[in-house]
């Protein structure tokens, strides 16, 4: 049977829309804020901050429309794969912060906090292709 992706979104779809929204907005208004966690072999930091923030709005944006859910579902997940290196330089970029201010607090809850969010990203990789119907709903 093949998944429905004309049903309402869940709440968890819903709610990853909602951060792409807010993620994607902040890359285009702060684009400084992405640009330190752009894997440095990477070209033109800033114009890779703009294009994610652009993707992150479509992809929301297309959520919501049932006959683009799908493509949304599925353009959602590469996203969040394509973005886990800067997670990943994100989290390595705080330890070394802390490494040089070890008793510093708000350090170590921040790289806390960069590296509680990389698992995360599968979780919501299986939300995005289950709001595309590409994987049944629970």
């Amino acid at each position: 049977m093949k998944p429905e992706t004309n049903a309402p979104l869940g709440k968890d779809a819903v709610a990853l829309a909602a951060l792409f929204l807010v993620s994607g907005t902040l890359h285009l208004v702060r684009p400084r804020i992405f640009e330190p966690i752009v894997p440095k072999q990477l070209p033109a930091h800033r114009a890779l901050v703009y294009a994610s923030g652009a993707a992150e709005l479509a992809c929301a944006a297309t959520m919501f429309v049932p006959r683009t859910r799908r493509a949304a579902g599925i353009a959602s997940a590469v996203l969040l794969v394509a973005v886990f290196p800067a997670n990943v330089a994100m989290a390595t970029g705080a330890k070394r912060r802390l490494d040089r201010h070890p008793s510093d607090p708000r350090r170590r809850g921040y790289l806390a906090a960069t590296v509680l969010r990389l698992p995360l990203q599968w979780p919501m990789i299986r939300t995005a292709l289950r709001a595309g119907g590409v994987i049944a709903r629970r």
